[in-house]
């Protein structure tokens, strides 16, 4: 499982859907689908209709993966922080009950849609 208690856990940045699907795919129940991506080196996040995926891409060849699954009516409370002239960072908190915090960051993307997805899904 991916170590939450870091402070930061990925730098992101978006992906297209399609080049990650057929990883995820296996695990997407029916009626979920995928609304964005976004990559790290191998690493990457899945927001869904449903739920957020954390994907770890572990050893060396990366055949073996962690499949983390963040239902978003377990999110108690959420945080955005746009990027700024300087800090080109955007930043993503959700606080899950029964987890704590988790903390995405994101490179070019607009985490204002990233928060409205999360809105629309929580509120």
């Amino acid at each position: 499982m991916i170590d939450f208690s870091k402070d930061t856990v990925f730098k992101l940045t978006p992906c297209k859907p399609k080049d990650i699907a057929p990883t995820v795919q296996p695990i997407i129940i029916p009626g979920e689908e995928i609304i964005s991506s976004f990559k790290a080196v191998r690493d990457f996040v899945v927001f869904t209709n449903k739920r957020l995926i954390a994907v770890n891409v572990q050893g060396m060849t990366g055949k073996k993966k962690d499949f983390t699954s963040l239902p978003y009516n377990r999110i108690q409370a959420f945080s955005i922080e746009t990027a700024g002239t300087f800090d080109l960072d955007a930043e993503l908190d959700l606080w899950f009950s029964g987890l704590g915090n988790v903390r995405l960051e994101f490179r070019g993307s607009d985490i204002r849609a990233i928060g409205q997805l999360i809105a629309t899904h929580t509120l």
